[in-house]
């Protein structure tokens, strides 16, 4: 099997080769960019299974990027960025990330989360994979386990690797009520400290491409309080 490809995008030439050392030594196949077009450019042309990307870079900020990846892309996207208030978290997982890593960040946490989205991603190895035998149905939405697809009314729906994630473990126990820190425990695959904000983030990007009108969502549903639920249709 080939190796996974990992693109590492940041105007510092310097955290670009420490990360690209850290991920070799892991096995990935690393492709370096140096700001967000050149990032495109490389995502065009060459297999690409997870992306690092950092915000503020010349040319095409991380953030665009992001925008104009997710326009053909479900591949997960790990933000990379110097600023740690939860506003620019939420805004980075609003633009389409998967994930927020603050600089300086731990090397061994990093590749733990870049191991953690590709687990999501790839299809293959799944240990569930034994389960994933029936289609989940509620109403006009259906989850087919075995190809990771969501349609509505019949047409797909694209969802990144954490999105899908999240409406299978919710689709497989409609009308359950999932808090939002058992969401990111079995989506994340991590404890969960603080992660309100970070699986609230998950959930509007998702009513905003299964509800008609996500203000009053018909599936996907908030308990106030308590967490978010799938409903049974």
């Amino acid at each position: 099997m080939d190796k996974p490809g990992i693109l590492v995008v940041d105007d510092d030439r310097e955290i670009v080769r420490a990360i690209s050392i850290n991920l070799e030594n892991e096995g990935y196949q690393v492709y370096k960019a140096y700001d967000g077009l050149q990032a495109l450019d490389i995502l065009a042309n060459h297999s690409i299974q997870l992306i690092l990307l950092d915000i503020m870079m010349p040319r095409l900020d991380g953030l665009s990027a992001t925008l104009k990846i997710r326009e053909e892309r479900n591949i997960p996207i790990i933000i990379l960025s110097a600023k740690s208030e939860d506003s620019d978290k939420i805004l980075g997982l609003s633009m389409g990330a998967d994930d927020y890593v603050t600089k300086p960040f731990n090397p061994l946490e990093l590749v733990a989360r870049v191991k953690a989205q590709l687990r999501r991603y790839m299809i293959l190895g799944d240990v569930n994979g034994a389960e994933k035998k029936n289609v989940l149905r509620t109403g006009d939405l259906c989850y087919d386990p075995e190809t990771r697809t969501l349609t509505l009314l019949g047409e797909p729906v694209r969802l990144t690797a954490t999105e899908t994630k999240i409406m299978e473990l919710l689709m497989r126990h409609p009308g359950r009520v999932f808090p939002a820190e058992e969401i990111y425990e079995r989506v994340w695959g991590e404890p969960a400290f603080h992660v309100e904000n970070t699986v609230m983030v998950h959930i509007r990007r998702i009513r905003e491409k299964i509800e008609i009108n996500p203000r009053e969502p018909k599936y996907l549903k908030v308990v106030w309080g308590i967490g978010y639920k799938i409903e049974k249709i």
